[in-house]
């Protein structure tokens, strides 16, 4: 297995994601994405311009708007479009500590390709199908899920690639004086020579000037004249150990951090939550309203019975005309 370099793996990430986000994002998707229905459009046009010629009176008509549009690409869904941010997300956010330029870049690339989108739905591809949408669906939890593996990723990063514990532990631990004095020397363990396999020793000592019997190499091991040479010794698990600390104490760091100022700074703001709370009791007075006007008007109705019933029994007509009148009274009522 190749090892990395004496400072570090970072270096090479860095480089890696820099290809990626300048060669991949800035300039091969954005040419694809412009490129490629550009390319579509003008073979679907040759063919049909190859077709009109069979039938020339139909070539010299007008055509109308949407049989125009029928030469452009199909909308194919915001499927792609979603899975080249999840990317570009998944790329800034997990290794940013390697490459703390990530987000410029994607900045850059996001107001470029906003534009390129723009002229590429309006001139290029057929008009979409409107439908109505809550939100964005799965990808809002994809995106909360690579946020969170982002957090640990970076932790791992921090404090495996680089010096940055090793450093914490020999200035806390080990320094004698308080200073990174003789840091280097503390991380370098030694290798006596006449271990070595025959054909792997170092060259003649005439190439040195001198005989090379010990040599130093980077690693936290017993030294040859140990009883358990070659073992790893105590320096290795308490690196170990003080790199573990860092990832818990930053995982529960930057999560607390985040549910703070999500609890500081809501979902929906002040005035708008203020609004819909007025609107919901505007709704219940109207309703209020409605039921009191309802009661009201049983009420009425039940007074108006209540009186032709009475008509009903009125002993001022006479019996002949009481009949009739009772009979009419009473059969409005049952009506």
């Amino acid at each position: 297995m190749e090892e990395c370099a004496p400072g570090g793996c970072l270096m090479e990430l860095c480089i890696q994601l820099s290809i990626i986000m300048l060669g991949k994002q800035l300039i091969q998707n954005n040419l694809f994405e412009i490129g490629i229905p550009k390319m579509k459009k003008l073979i679907r046009y040759l063919k049909s311009k190859r077709q009109s010629y069979k039938d020339h009176e139909e070539h010299l008509k007008k055509k109308q708007r949407y049989e125009e549009d029928h030469n452009l690409e199909p909308f194919a869904g915001l499927t792609p479009e979603y899975m080249e941010m999840i990317i570009q997300f998944g790329f800034v956010t997990l290794f940013v500590a390697s490459f703390p330029l990530a987000p410029l870049f994607a900045l850059l690339n996001n107001i470029i390709e906003i534009r390129l989108d723009a002229k590429k739905f309006i001139t290029e591809l057929r008009r979409p199908v409107a439908v109505r949408a809550k939100d964005i669906g799965i990808w809002y939890n994809i995106i909360r899920g690579v946020g969170k593996l982002a957090v640990i990723i970076n932790a791992f990063v921090i404090s495996f690639t680089s010096d940055f514990i090793p450093r914490l532990v020999y200035l806390y631990m080990y320094s004698p004086d308080g200073t990174m004095h003789g840091f280097v020397n503390h991380t370098l363990s030694y290798f006596n020579v006449s271990d070595f396999k025959p054909g792997n020793e170092p060259t003649q000592p005439v190439d040195f000037g001198y005989k090379v019997e010990v040599c130093r190499y980077k690693d936290y091991r017993e030294p040859a004249w140990s009883l358990n040479k070659y073992d790893i010794n105590k320096d290795y698990w308490a690196v170990l150990a003080a790199r573990l600390a860092f990832v818990i104490v930053f995982q529960n760091l930057v999560m607390f951090m985040s549910d703070f100022v999500d609890w500081i700074i809501p979902d929906i703001p002040k005035d708008i939550s203020e609004q819909i709370h007025r609107e919901k009791v505007l709704v219940v007075e109207v309703f209020l309203k409605e039921e009191q006007g309802k009661l009201q008007m049983l009420e009425t109705w039940k007074e108006r019975e209540r009186k032709k019933g009475e008509n009903c029994k009125s002993p001022r007509l006479s019996r002949s005309q009481r009949g009739s009148s009772a009979s009419m009274y009473c059969h409005r009522a049952d009506v």
